[in-house]
């Protein structure tokens, strides 16, 4: 007997991804999640924060979260989501 949940799925990534402008100006994307093509389509208000991340920190990574939608040829697409940029600090050496 199964019981009810909700999957949530979170992508990290630190390099800007190539995207196209679609309806509306709203950005598509697609990610390699381990052999996975994840597509995403975004608001330009939410793409923009990738681009600020890439712009303001040399180091950074982005979240993004969402729900596993329609099933696509070679994975299937993001709904719903959303995304947080966040400056990745060096690690600074240990002392020995």
């Amino acid at each position: 007997m199964s019981i009810s949940a909700k999957m949530e799925i979170v992508l990290k990534f630190s390099e800007l991804p190539l995207s196209e402008t679609v309806e509306n100006g709203w950005q598509y994307f697609e990610l390699d999640a381990e052999g996975i093509i994840v597509s995403i389509t975004v608001k330009p208000k939410v793409f923009k924060k990738l681009t600020q991340a890439s712009e303001n920190y040399p180091l950074w990574v982005a979240a993004i979260s969402g729900k596993m939608g329609e099933k696509t040829e070679n994975g299937f697409k993001l709904e719903s989501p959303n995304i947080q940029t966040f400056e990745k600090k060096p690690k600074a050496e240990k002392p020995a």
